[in-house]
């Protein structure tokens, strides 16, 4: 009884199994079914597990008979080998009036418009030729000018192959050498016209259909992008495309997949009236910043919504789809030209590298960490102050990249001990040093904290790095260390003087890359003005002339990934940050962006520059002049002497500072150290405090 209770449940999991080893179960039964006989108590025992045998291998052979014929009905029936027949008969039909047409001006010749064996050699080559150039890649659905390329080379090729196949065969005694000319014509005609009346078969039916739903919409550019968005447009179905606008006046009047161009970008406010437009759609992803703001003026003067087609850079770093419409972004406005980097020489600084960024919760370090891990590193550390931080980018790396050898820490750059554990256990090669407290009006008022972390803390590190044998050690530093005139910017100065006074006692190459603000970085204006926005107002501006430099975050890390592999040790690299920005614009435009208009929806408020802050910040110093190098966008700037000894002596000071809390000594170590710092207090631009 045991013995059936088993089978039973070998039936029972047979019957759960597909079509798959059905043939090794079918052997396994034969044998077991002679075996169990001899191991049977009783005849009785034994018709049941014969019977129960039976029904088991029925089952097996039906599943597997229909296995069968669903597999041959795939092969058979399959829709590219519906399309090779069709060729193929194509194939026999143009060779048969290329032929028949030649020899009906001979009436009398004797040749023959149709031999079987030249028929079958014809077709099988022919056949072989359209194969191989590809052209069963594609679908008949997307049809295009590559697929009539492919059509025309493919029949070239062939018959150059009938022609010598023929020649070896009968000397083409059948064949008037005509013929040979007008077969491939022919047959691309044949190949070409049905894949194109197929697709637009296919493309007018599905606009049909989806124009009686669909909302209206204008296209504002007439390239490549915009076609392409006119037909996924039409094949979707949620809008459907009247027309297009494109400054390019000699395309007006001119049609694309028979929408008309109907106008330039400036007659937005005539044209989007007269065709029942109700939104407008910006096909142009490769266009300057200056031309996307005129655009986008354009658009916000019609009271029409607007989208736009993601950028080519967004769509390759992952961060948009390019098929996914989006709304214009502040970073569209403010974006720069896609940056020209050497990725050759950036891959080998870093795959398979074993990298440390310290701050790696944060924007700047956390981009470091994933972008270092699309390069290919070996392992990535992080070193991060902040729990939530280290949390979020722990998840968000061990999700996206679940093979990176990936180790965390958290912990103080400025903890001596937890410095050299951490180096000591990573051994990193390269080293981004990220952490740093940044939010100018806090530590305007936390001056040991400042010194103590972005400034002794980067000591510390240094020398850790330098002890282990590290052989990049990069810093991340900001422009307010230029004539600072706050204690943030004082103490990133610090920070890159105390890189210099480790660069020269080991192997490690030291290099401190400058840079502006990063929009969307934690604590940064934009994500403030939009919480403003989204609260009702006001948005708050600190003066009406103030301007800062802005940089994406991606690009920023990027530069950082080039400057690292100029550097030789020892240089401040500054990044090319553009035109500055006048935050009053940056305001309204976001103001706009959100549909509302400033002053009338959103107020702005001015409440005058805080304590430490500057009207523009500044990249050299005015004793620093800069050079160029290989990059166009990465300046070297020209350092002023230091003194080692004096340094040493003004950092350990610091240091016992620190330990006693006595920021009367720290201010005076500061203003030693940063002695421009005094000056740019007096400076015009700190002269104007409050303007109502």
């Amino acid at each position: 009884m045991v013995l059936l209770h088993h089978l039973q449940q070998l039936l029972r999991l047979h019957q759960a199994q597909g079509a798959l080893g059905h043939f090794s179960n079918l052997a396994k039964l034969s044998l077991v079914r002679f075996f169990l006989l001899g191991l049977s108590e009783s005849q009785a025992q034994a018709n049941a597990v014969l019977k129960l045998l039976q029904s088991l291998t029925l089952s097996a052979m039906n599943k597997l008979f229909k296995a069968s014929v669903q597999k041959f009905n795939q092969a058979v029936f399959h829709p590219r080998l519906a399309v090779v027949l069709h060729d193929l008969v194509m194939v026999a039909i143009a060779w048969y009036v290329a032929k028949a047409f030649r020899l009906s001006f001979e009436p009398a010749s004797q040749m023959q418009a149709l031999r079987w064996s030249e028929l079958l050699l014809v077709v099988v080559l022919q056949g072989f030729a359209l194969g191989w150039t590809g052209l069963y890649r594609g679908l008949w659905r997307f049809a295009s000018l590559p697929d009539l390329y492919n059509i025309a080379r493919g029949a070239a090729y062939g018959a150059g192959a009938v022609a010598l196949a023929l020649f070896l065969f009968d000397r083409l005694s059948n064949t008037p050498r005509i013929s040979l000319l007008i077969f491939p014509l022919m047959l691309t005609a044949l190949l070409g016209a049905p894949r194109l009346c197929y697709r637009f078969w296919k493309d007018h039916r599905l606009g049909l259909i989806s124009g009686q739903q669909g909302q209206r919409v204008l296209v504002l550019g007439a390239g490549r992008a915009g076609e392409l968005l006119a037909r996924d447009l039409r094949t979707a179905g949620e809008y459907w495309p009247v027309g297009f606008l494109d400054d390019n006046t000699a395309l007006r009047g001119a049609r694309l997949l028979g929408l008309p161009v109907l106008g330039t970008i400036d007659e937005l406010n005539e044209i989007a009236p007269e065709v029942a437009a109700s939104m407008v759609l910006i096909a142009m992803p490769s266009i300057s910043r200056e031309a996307m703001q005129r655009v986008v003026t354009i658009c916000e003067a019609s009271s029409l919504p607007f989208r736009m087609v993601p950028r080519l850079q967004d769509v390759v770093a992952g961060r948009s789809q390019f098929n996914v419409l989006k709304e214009v972004a502040i970073e569209d406005l403010l974006g720069r030209e896609p940056v020209n980097l050497d990725w050759t020489s950036i891959r080998k600084q870093l795959s398979g590298r074993r990298i440390l960024v310290t701050g790696g919760g944060g924007s700047i370090g956390a981009e470091l960490c994933r972008q270092a891990a699309r390069l290919g590193a070996s392992s990535v550390a992080i070193f991060e102050l902040s729990e939530l931080n280290l949390y979020q980018i722990e998840r968000e790396l061990r999700s996206d990249f679940p093979e990176l050898d990936l180790q965390i820490f958290l912990g103080d750059v400025g903890d001596q001990v937890a410095c050299e554990h951490v180096l000591g256990k990573v051994h990193p090669e390269v080293i981004f040093h990220a952490a740093a407290y940044k939010h100018v009006p806090i530590l305007q008022n936390q001056l040991r904290q400042a010194l103590k972390n972005n400034a002794l803390g980067t000591l510390t590190l240094a020398q850790a790095a330098r002890d282990v044998g590290c052989e990049c050690f990069v810093l991340i530093s900001t422009d307010k260390a230029v004539n600072p005139a706050n204690v943030l910017g004082a103490s990133k100065r610090v920070a890159e003087l105390a890189c210099r006074l480790v660069a020269g006692a080991g192997a490690t190459r030291f290099i401190t890359v400058r840079f502006g603000n990063v929009l969307e970085s934690a604590g940064s204006v934009v994500p403030l003005f939009r919480e403003q926005i989204r609260a009702g107002g006001p948005v708050t501006v600190t003066h009406p002339e103030v301007t800062r430099y802005f940089m994406t975050i991606p690009e920023a890390c990027q530069l950082i990934f080039q400057a690292a592999v100029l550097g030789k040790g020892g240089e401040i690299f500054a990044l090319d940050m553009g035109e500055p920005v006048a935050i009053r614009y940056l305001a309204e435009q976001m103001i706009r962006l959100a549909g509302k208009e400033p002053g009338r929806d959103i107020p702005i408020v001015y409440t005058g520059l805080r304590e430490g802050e500057k009207l523009f910040e500044e990249l050299f110093h005015e004793h620093e002049n800069y050079d160029e190098t290989a990059h166009e966008k990465i300046f070297l700037a020209r350092q002023r002497e230091i003194d080692a000894k004096a340094l040493m002596t003004l950092f350990a000071r610091m240091r016992q500072s620190v330990l006693r809390f006595d920021e009367a000594a720290l201010a005076n170590i500061l203003q030693e150290l940063v002695p421009e710092l005094v000056q740019a207090e007096q400076h015009e631009v700190a002269a104007i405090r409050r303007v109502g």
